[in-house]
């Protein structure tokens, strides 16, 4: 199975308030894309089979908004026509099912894609709909703790039990946020420096502005194919190597007493993808990994192997995870730079590796780049979806 084309709106602000004049509606915003990517993968928009949508937000007016993209595209498919939700997973699910369809033989080529608008809606709104997100609704979520504040949690013990500080978690945003001075698609190109994130309003101590993620819009739509049509096309693609998903049973916070900084679901299916592919973490070139705050990256870093246990924070601070480093971590600029369309954060990952495995990725090009991974977690990684890309040129 292999992605044979890709297309990204820059992520930013672009949903309107509802009383604007004029509107930019976000079928018409991921039908270009869709238009886009078919024509950057060489094939035409009859030869679609199948399209797996992330469910956009509440906020979106149009609802089934999948068969509604059919219609309005006029693109009947014989595979399948669907929307998948999974919290910050959504986009790796919408993945996955489009992935299925040509495994099964249902479809030789497949959509993945999805739009995600949320800039324009009040921060009330925002922040009712996450705390309901939070664990229980009848006994946590009276209590207003946000999803920050769970992540909060975690750089609080991380620091504690390896020595760390704040200042070293910090030094993510500033790599980040260099990286995303290079990406085009990304929300935050601004320089920093690790004064001015140290400088910025605490959000959840001890994380400031700049180590978390903003409230961000944005379109992808990503060609997956079988590879014989890969082959066809006489271009570089990219090929699925390995997978693994696991959900530990917990949903965001447990009662139960655990490892909070182990992030055991992405271990798990780290080692499953590995094993999938036949590779070991040291043999990846590039990761892009589902991390909402500095410490997430950090300990996501750690769950996939790709840095040593309690010391991914230092791996940051000592320029390992940078470009021209050891393993370069979010080459995109994260989504504490590049944004965080939450829906379909994981599908912007799909299409850094995408781009980084094809030799496309510019000023930030990983050199020699032959072997990606990507990540996707479930609320505080209590599940994790990992993907093992590999290059083909």
């Amino acid at each position: 199975m292999t992605i044979i084309g890709a297309a990204a709106l820059p992520v930013g602000k672009w949903q309107t308030p509802p009383d604007a004049a004029v509107q930019v509606l976000e079928h018409e915003v991921l039908a270009r894309l869709v238009l886009q990517a078919a024509a950057e993968a060489g094939i035409e928009k009859g030869d679609i089979q199948g399209m797996t949508f992330a469910q956009p937000r509440p906020y979106t007016a149009q609802k089934y908004f999948a068969t509604f993209m059919a219609h309005y595209l006029r693109l009947p498919c014989a595979g399948n026509i669907s929307e998948v939700l999974g919290n910050g997973m959504t986009g790796g699910f919408a993945f996955e099912h489009a992935a299925n369809d040509i495994l099964l033989g249902r479809s030789k080529v497949s959509l993945a894609l999805g739009v995600n608008f949320e800039t324009a809606v009040t921060a009330r709104e925002h922040m009712m709909s996450s705390m309901r997100a939070v664990g229980d609704v009848d006994f946590q979520a009276p209590f207003g703790i946000t999803p920050i504040a769970w992540y909060a949690m975690d750089a609080t013990r991380y620091i504690h039990d390896h020595g760390s500080s704040r200042e070293e978690l910090a030094t993510v945003a500033v790599k980040n946020r260099r990286h995303a001075e290079l990406n085009p698609l990304a929300q935050f190109r601004t320089p920093i420096t690790l004064d001015d994130v140290l400088a910025q309003p605490m959000i959840v101590e001890p994380l400031g502005l700049f180590e978390v993620p903003p409230r961000s819009d944005g379109a992808v739509c990503l060609v997956l194919a079988e590879e014989e049509v890969a082959r066809s096309l006489g271009k570089p693609y990219v090929r699925v190597r390995g997978r693994g998903f696991y959900h530990e049973g917990a949903h965001q916070i447990s009662e139960v007493p655990n490892d909070m900084t182990a992030l055991a679901a992405a271990r798990t299916a780290g080692r499953q993808a590995y094993e999938d592919a036949k590779i070991a973490p040291t043999d990846i070139d590039l990761a892009e990994i589902y991390a909402p705050c500095t410490i997430v990256e950090v300990l996501a870093g750690e769950a996939l192997g790709l840095t040593p246990t309690g010391r991914g924070a230092r791996y940051a601070a000592e320029g390992r995870t940078s470009l021209g480093g050891d393993i370069p971590i979010c080459t995109s600029g994260g989504l504490t730079s590049r944004g965080h369309p939450a829906y379909i954060t994981p599908l912007y990952s799909f299409v850094e590796a995408f781009e980084q495995l094809r030799g496309t990725a510019s000023e930030r090009q990983v050199s020699g780049a032959e072997l990606a991974l990507t990540s996707a977690e479930l609320g505080n990684y209590n599940a994790a979806l990992v993907h093992i890309l590999e290059g083909v040129h």
